[in-house]
């Protein structure tokens, strides 16, 4: 059977921060018994149309997943195992908040089946987190990493950096005493400016300056020097982990492997009558949820994927690995060979330039090339 990874978005949280662009809502009285009934209908319609697979991740995002009751994180596991064929090391992620009520939680999620959390630390600075708009603490940050590693064998968590004030210095403090309690995985991500967010209308105002482009790159290559002090490898641009910790389940992402989606807003890409099939969900909760109960699915769009469109979906994605792409798993994939998806004049100068490696079975962005992926990939892709 072909592997599959399973998304699950928990779209509510407890209050929006400024800087998320993500499809998150904040509700009075989050509908949980209507959502939880949704979710599991559409498991079983996806399931049902997509066929049997081996189910190798399932991961609860959001929003704030660890809102949800752990007996329902329960049922929605109980069902995909039921519904597929779980691999027999099957990686199943919760994201979580630290504050002291979802910390309390985690056990009753262990007892679920979850076997890896990723905390969504993102400072362990007061003045940093009170500006990110965070509802906890550092010391919750704290006591949450030290009680996931009691109850659960892998743990992740996030930190964002290039935020406004930040020195080089202050920020490998932060790093090195994060990577200090728990230096199994950590996702990085640069504050940006998304628009539609809080942050967009204060910027605009000049109510804060953002580092500038050197100061941020700086930032992020200190990042890489005190996770290697810990023994963690940058897989993936923004991902670091021990080997053998990486994400399996965002492998499936960068690797374009079929993965499905349900929940408010949630993405797929899944191989289904011989062709590719992206789709996504209705993101308004109530309205996602209205449609599921009338149809069985809360599908707004889906379209089948073109061979040029997955050739360059696939190359922006696999170029984010430090492992690079491979040429047969890419033909698979895509029904393209890898070097009549590329423009050969560009790929031999970013060769000669150091910033792609090329090989008989890979291609690869050196660690130079990943992060100027964002201007390389629109001249090399065809």
């Amino acid at each position: 059977m072909d592997p599959l990874a399973l998304y699950i978005h928990w779209p509510f949280c407890l209050s929006k921060c400024p800087y998320c662009d993500f499809n998150s809502h904040v509700r009075e009285k989050i509908p949980q018994a209507r959502m939880v009934a949704a979710l599991r209908r559409e498991l079983a319609h996806e399931a049902a149309r997509i066929g049997p697979r081996r189910l190798t991740s399932i991961f609860f995002g959001g929003g704030t997943p660890s809102l949800l009751d752990p007996e329902n994180v329960a049922a929605l596991i109980g069902d995909a195992a039921a519904l597929f064929s779980p691999a027999a090391d099957i990686e199943i992620t919760l994201e979580a908040n630290p504050t002291s009520i979802e910390a309390g939680r985690f056990a009753g999620y262990r007892d679920a089946g979850v076997n890896r959390v990723s905390i969504g630390v993102q400072s362990f600075e007061p003045e940093a987190l009170k500006f990110l708009g965070r509802e906890h603490s550092a010391g919750q940050a704290v006591d949450a990493i030290e009680l996931a590693r009691k109850i659960f064998p892998r743990l992740s968590f996030d930190l964002i950096f290039a935020r406004p004030g930040q020195s080089v210095a202050a920020w490998r403090e932060e790093v090195r005493f994060a990577l200090g309690l728990a230096a199994d995985h950590l996702s990085l991500y640069q504050l940006t400016i998304e628009e539609g967010t809080k942050f967009h209308t204060l910027y605009a105002r000049g109510a804060f300056e953002m580092p500038g482009e050197e100061l941020a790159a700086a930032l992020y290559d200190a990042t890489a020097e005190e996770a290697a002090r810990f023994g963690l490898l940058p897989y993936e641009i923004s991902n670091y982990a021990r080997p053998g910790g990486e994400s399996r389940h965002n492998l499936s992402y960068w690797r374009y492997d079929d993965y499905a989606g349900i929940g408010p807003g949630a993405h797929g890409r899944l191989t289904l009558g011989g062709g590719l099939v992206a789709g996504a969900k209705h993101r308004g909760p109530e309205a996602w949820a209205e449609l599921v109960e009338t149809t069985g699915s809360g599908t707004a769009r889906e379209e089948v994927v073109n061979t040029r469109d997955r050739a360059r979906e696939a190359l922006l994605m696999g170029l984010r690995l430090a492992e690079g792409i491979g040429f047969e798993h890419f033909f698979a994939r895509t029904g393209t060979a890898l070097p009549d998806a590329v423009e050969p004049v560009i790929l031999a100068a970013c060769v000669e330039e150091g910033y792609l490696v090329q090989t008989s079975t890979h291609l690869a962005a050196t660690a130079e090339g990943r992060k100027r992926l964002d201007a390389l990939l629109p001249a090399l892709a065809r």
